[in-house]
């Protein structure tokens, strides 16, 4: 089924266009991938960064949003990854980063589109487990800066993911 990524604020695009568009700011990145690439370069696939800051003694899990994601493409295949977060005054470009967590991303988002049902793409960040996941969540017209896991939501443990926690195997919530 096709997933239905959540539309980024448009001011977390724009600042992520303006970095871009930012010979020092691409040039300074500890990025040599995006640094290298030859073509133009895209962001894509926002996905809101959820963080589980803890579970409370009724059990019920805490959850902030801490920022978008959007992959940067260049060509067929995302090559890095630039994160935006929420300041004061509004949306503001964090940095560009690569490494596995990016390639992880992109097979677990081919692997979710082969779900049988859709889905609305997020991240989860389980700090205490060291351990980032692809969060798609049932209810694909939610408001993707809020919002708990449900019984129908999948979890994919994102590579590398936390000793005894098989990467790219999904789990229900």
């Amino acid at each position: 089924m096709p997933l239905h990524v959540p539309p980024a604020p448009p001011a977390a695009l724009r600042t992520v266009l303006a970095a871009l568009g930012t010979p020092a700011a691409v040039r300074h990145a500890h990025t040599p991938s995006l640094r290298s690439a030859q073509g133009p370069l895209n962001p894509e696939l926002p996905l809101p960064v959820h963080v589980l800051d803890r579970i409370t003694a009724e059990g019920v899990p805490v959850i902030r949003l801490a920022g978008w994601r959007f992959l940067i493409r260049a060509g067929d295949h995302a090559v890095a990854a630039a994160e935006t977060v929420q300041t004061a005054e509004g949306w503001a470009f964090s940095h560009f980063f690569e490494g596995p967590y990016v390639t992880s991303t992109e097979r677990a988002l081919r692997q979710a589109e082969e779900a049988p049902q859709p889905y609305q793409p997020r991240l989860l960040s389980v700090p205490g487990l060291y351990m980032l996941t692809l969060w798609l969540h049932a209810d694909v017209v939610a408001d993707a800066s809020a919002g708990l896991p449900d019984p129908m939501d999948l979890l994919i443990p994102l590579a590398p993911a936390p000793p005894g926690i098989a990467s790219h195997r999904p789990h229900r919530v």
